[in-house]
C-alpha cells in the first residue's frame, strides 16, 4: 500500500456527515464533495493518507477553491480545552473561532479570552432559512461563521443539557463544515462502504471481521518467493516447442479459492500474501524489493536500469506481439553515429508467467470470472497487456468445467497452432499477433489446469451461493495434508448439513464397515469417491470441524444510556466453517506404546500368579467330584444293606418249620 496519493489512485473521501465516496484521483480533473464544495484534484496528489484537509473560500483572482492542511491542535481543540480548564464556562462541544480583523464578536470566553463565536445579530434572533442560505453564500472560515451563527440565534441555549448542547453543535458541524479525510482503499474500508453505502449483496453481506476470521483460520500468508518455470526457448521451427511440465516440488504456498464477491475476497486474502498491490516505488526499503526472485536463467543475464519498468511480469513481456527492445544507452558521440538498437531475444509462446508458490487459483462456474472489484487496486483481470502488478503472475482462474473434464474444454484440449517461420514471415502483423496469442493462451490455461489438477494445495477458502457439500466432493483431494479449510455463508443451515457429512457416529459407521460401497476400494479411490444418500462425502478427509460467527458492534458509552447503537445496519451475521485436511493410513492402525522389559525372576512371579485362580479352580472342582463320589457310595451302601435284610426276611419265611 502506497504511503502517499498517487495519480490516478482510487481513495475514500470522508465527509463530515459521516458518508464515504470512493472516487479516483485523475490528474487535471475537479473532484466534487455535492453541497461541501469542490477543488483541484492536483491538490491532493502525493500527500499522505489519513489527513484532514479543509475547504477555504475562493480567491478573487480565481475560480476554484484551495484546501489547506487541519492541524491537529485545531481537530481536537474541544477535548485539549476541557482537560486544560475543567471549570471553563465555555458550554461543552464549542470550538473557538480565530480573531479576524474588522469583525465584532458577540461570545467570547471570559476566562481564556478565546472567541467563541462571532456574530453581528441578537443572541435571541432565530435564523430563517433565507439567511441561512445567504450565510452560505456569502460564508467565510469554511463553514464555521453558520454554525457560530445558529448557535447565537438559539433562544433556549441555556436551557439546554452539556449532552444535548454538544449533540446539537455535532449536528450542525456535520451538516455545514467543509471538511474532509483522505483514506486509502484497503480491504477494511472498502467492505465497510460496500455493506453501507452500496449493494450488501454483492460481497454475500461479508464484514471485515468474517474477511479476517476465514483468512486467519485458513492460515493465509506469504507463500515465500517467486519461482518461475523454465523458458522453453523458442526455435527456428514454432512446431517443436512443447510446454514445460508441471513440478510438483516447486508448488507451494499455493490457496484454492471460490470467491462469489466480486473478487472482495481474493483482494482480502492477496493483502495478507502481500501480492495486492504494487510496492512503491520511491520505497527503497521496500519487502518487494528486498525478496530473493528465482527467475529464468534467460532473464537473469539481462538486468534493466532504473529508468525502465521496474518489476515487469513475464505475462506482460508474452502479451506484447511487437519485440522488445532495450533503452537506448547515453551516448556522447554524435547524432550521426548511433548506436544500433540491440533486440531483446523473444519468450517463447510457451513461458509460462505465474509463478509457482504464493498463488491464489480461483475456481469459478462462469465463462470468466467476476473479479471487477480488483479494479480498485489497480488490477483489470480483463486487461490482455496488463501494466505490471503482483497479481499478474500470481492469481490463476480456471472453471469448473477445467476442473473436472478438462478434456470437454476446447481451449485445453485442441493443440496449439503450428507454422514454420517462412509461414509465418509472409503473414501480416495481425495474423501473426492472433497466432502467437492463442499459443500463449493455450500455454496458459494448459499450465493452470494442470497444476490445479495436481492438487498439493496449502489451503481452500470460500465465500461461494453453490452448495459447500458439492465444493467440498471436488475440492478436498486436491488439498495437501494438514491443509485448512475455511468456508464462509450467510447461512448457518448450508454449513451445519457439511459438518453433519463429517460427525463422529458418520465416522464410527465408516470404519466400522456399514457401507458396501467402499470395501475393496484403496485410500486414493475413496478421496474421489463421489458419495451417496447416506454418506455424501467421506467422513474421514476432514478432522475438528466448527462453525462460529463473530460481529463487532458500536455502543454508545454513556452514563445511564449505554447500548448498541439503533442505527447500525442489519443483514445477516454470517458463519464460518473451519477443519483441517486428513489422509487416512493404508491398512489398520495398530496402538503400540513404550514397554519396560521384565525380568525372569519377575515373569515366573507374574506366571505363578496368574497360574493361581487356574489351580484353585481345579481344586473345587475336584473337591465337588470328591464330594459327589463319596454321596454316591453311600447311597450304594444303603442300597447294598437294604437289599441283605430282604435276603435274609425270604429265607427265613422259606425255611421249614
Amino acid at each position: 500500500m502506497h504511503s502517499v496519493i498517487r495519480p490516478n489512485a482510487w481513495v475514500a473521501l470522508k465527509l463530515p456527515s459521516g458518508a464515504t465516496r470512493v472516487i479516483q484521483v485523475t490528474p487535471n480533473t475537479t473532484i466534487s464533495l455535492g453541497k461541501y464544495g469542490a477543488f483541484p484534484a492536483n491538490l491532493i496528489l502525493e500527500r499522505p493518507y489519513h489527513l484532514t484537509f479543509e475547504l477555504e473560500d475562493k480567491r478573487p483572482d480565481e475560480n476554484f477553491s484551495r484546501i489547506r492542511v487541519v492541524p491537529p491542535s485545531e481537530l481536537y481543540a474541544e477535548i485539549f480545552a476541557d482537560e486544560q480548564s475543567p471549570g471553563c464556562s465555555t458550554p461543552a462541544g464549542e470550538a473557538t473561532l480565530p480573531i479576524l480583523n474588522g469583525e465584532e464578536y458577540s461570545v467570547v470566553d471570559t476566562e481564556s479570552g478565546d472567541i467563541v463565536a462571532q456574530s453581528t445579530l441578537d443572541a435571541r434572533q432565530t435564523l430563517t432559512q433565507e439567511q441561512i442560505e445567504e450565510l452560505k453564500r456569502d460564508g467565510t472560515n469554511a463553514g464555521k461563521n453558520v454554525i457560530a451563527q445558529l448557535m447565537l440565534s438559539h433562544t433556549a441555549l441555556d436551557q439546554k443539557t452539556s449532552f444535548s448542547l454538544a449533540k446539537y453543535k455535532l449536528l450542525k458541524t456535520k451538516k455545514y463544515i467543509r471538511r474532509f479525510q483522505v483514506l486509502p482503499i484497503d480491504v477494511p474500508n472498502f467492505s465497510h462502504w460496500q455493506l453501507e453505502e452500496r449493494d450488501a449483496n454483492k460481497i454475500m453481506d461479508i464484514r471485515a471481521e468474517m474477511m479476517a476470521l476465514v483468512g486467519c483460520w485458513a492460515n493465509v500468508h506469504y507463500g515465500g518467493g517467486d519461482v518461475f518455470l523454465d523458458d522453453p526457448h523458442a526455435t527456428s521451427e514454432q512446431g517443436q516447442e512443447a510446454c514445460p511440465s508441471v513440478q510438483p516440488d516447486l508448488l507451494k504456498g499455493r490457496w484454492l479459492v471460490m470467491d462469489d464477491t466480486c473478487g472482495l475476497l481474493v483482494a482480502a486474502l492477496a493483502e495478507r500474501m502481500g501480492v495486492l498491490s504494487p510496492p512503491d516505488s520511491d520505497d527503497e526499503d521496500s519487502e518487494e524489493t528486498n525478496r530473493v526472485t528465482d527467475k529464468p536463467a534467460a532473464a537473469e543475464k539481462q538486468e534493466k536500469p532504473r529508468g525502465e519498468d521496474e518489476g515487469l511480469s513475464e505475462a506482460t513481456k508474452q502479451g506484447s506481439d511487437t519485440e522488445m527492445v532495450d533503452v537506448q544507452e547515453t551516448s556522447t558521440k554524435p547524432k550521426a553515429d548511433p548506436k544500433p538498437k540491440k533486440q531483446k531475444p523473444r519468450p517463447s509462446d510457451f513461458a509460462i508467467p505465474y509463478s509457482q508458490t504464493n498463488t491464489i487459483t480461483v475456481v469459478h462456474g462462469a465463462s470468466q470470472p467476476n473479479l471487477s472489484f480488483l479494479n480498485y487496486w489497480g488490477f483489470d483481470y480483463t486487461s490482455p497487456n496488463h501494466p505490471p502488478h503482483p497479481l499478474v503472475s500470481h492469481l490463476m482462474t480456471l472453471s469448473w468445467l477445467q476442473l473436472l473434464k478438462p478434456e470437454l474444454d476446447t481451449s485445453y484440449s485442441t493443440p496449439p497452432l503450428t507454422a514454420s517461420a517462412e509461414t509465418l514471415s509472409s503473414w501480416k502483423p495481425s495474423r501473426r499477433g492472433n497466432f502467437h496469442r492463442k499459443r500463449r493462451r493455450y500455454a496458459r490455461i494448459r499450465h493452470i489446469v494442470d497444476s490445479t489438477r495436481a492438487g498439493n494445495f496449502s489451503g481452500m477458502v470460500c465465500a461461494s451461493t453453490m452448495d459447500p457439500i458439492s465444493i467440498m466432493r471436488h475440492a478436498l483431494p486436491l488439498l495437501a495434508g494438514g491443509a485448512p479449510v475455511a468456508i464462509y455463508s450467510p447461512n448457518l443451515e448450508p454449513l451445519s448439513a457439511l459438518a453433519d457429512c463429517f460427525s463422529v457416529s458418520r465416522r464410527t459407521a465408516w470404519t466400522s464397515g456399514v457401507v458396501a460401497d467402499v470395501a475393496d476400494k484403496s485410500n486414493e479411490e475413496l478421496e474421489h469417491w463421489p458419495g451417496n444418500d447416506e454418506f455424501p462425502l467421506n467422513p474421514t478427509l476432514l478432522l475438528g470441524m466448527s462453525i462460529q460467527t463473530s460481529r463487532v458492534r458500536r455502543w454508545q458509552v454513556l452514563p445511564g444510556r449505554t447500548h448498541p447503537l439503533m442505527t447500525e445496519r442489519g443483514g445477516s451475521d454470517g458463519f464460518v466453517f473451519t477443519g483441517w485436511r486428513a489422509k487416512p493410513a493404508e491398512g489398520k492402525v495398530a496402538a503400540k506404546g513404550k514397554f519396560k522389559r521384565k525380568k525372569a525372576d519377575d515373569v515366573s512371579a507374574v506366571d505363578s500368579e496368574a497360574a493361581e485362580p487356574a489351580d484353585g479352580l481345579k481344586r473345587k472342582i475336584d473337591d465337588v467330584t470328591a464330594a459327589d463320589s463319596e454321596a454316591a457310595e453311600a447311597k450304594r451302601r444303603k442300597i447294598a444293606d437294604a437289599t441283605a435284610v430282604d435276603l435274609e426276611v425270604a429265607r427265613a419265611i422259606d425255611a421249614p418249620a
